[in-house]
């Protein structure tokens, strides 16, 4: 029986070579010389560093046009707000959101038998897992869930005949 799988995955090397270009371009630029401006990476957390919340807004700019560069869309960012971090520093915490919650994929589920498709939807953890008889049908699922705006990337993978 053909199936499919729906993910939301963020490569985490791609990321880590993105932080690593942010890093870099901001020791390099002007604007930023005897700053402390930097981008740190740790499991699921990216934290910008900088002088002020001009700056941070100015490093996030350059982290947001590396990542598109690197192909992860910056959808799956959830960024909380500037904070002050003493020394009148401020800091940024931004969520790296891989994985479907299981809200997300029992309306993703009531999204597909809504449309009275016929097909059968499993929530398997954070991926949710697309079976059918016909790849058309397959097709036609992966169609309607492109156009369905859940607010966070989704992956068509593992698709079988």
């Amino acid at each position: 029986m053909p199936s499919f799988d729906v993910v939301s995955e963020v490569d985490s090397h791609e990321l880590n070579n993105a932080v690593d270009q942010v890093n870099r371009e901001v020791s390099n630029r002007f604007d930023f010389k005897g700053s402390d401006a930097r981008v740190e990476h740790k499991e699921p957390l990216l934290t910008i560093f900088a002088d002020d919340e001009f700056k941070v807004g100015q490093v996030r700019d350059i982290l947001d046009i590396k990542l598109v560069k690197r192909g992860i869309d910056i959808a799956c960012l959830q960024a909380g707000e500037v904070k002050e971090r003493g020394a009148g520093k401020a800091q940024q915490e931004i969520t790296v959101r891989s994985g479907i919650d299981t809200t997300l994929a029992k309306t993703l589920v009531k999204k597909i038998k809504g449309a009275k498709m016929k097909v059968q939807t499993a929530i398997q953890g954070e991926q949710l897992r697309v079976s059918g008889k016909k790849r058309d049908e397959l097709q036609a699922a992966i169609a309607l869930l492109k156009e369905e705006d859940v607010g966070l990337p989704l992956q068509y993978v593992n698709f079988r005949d």
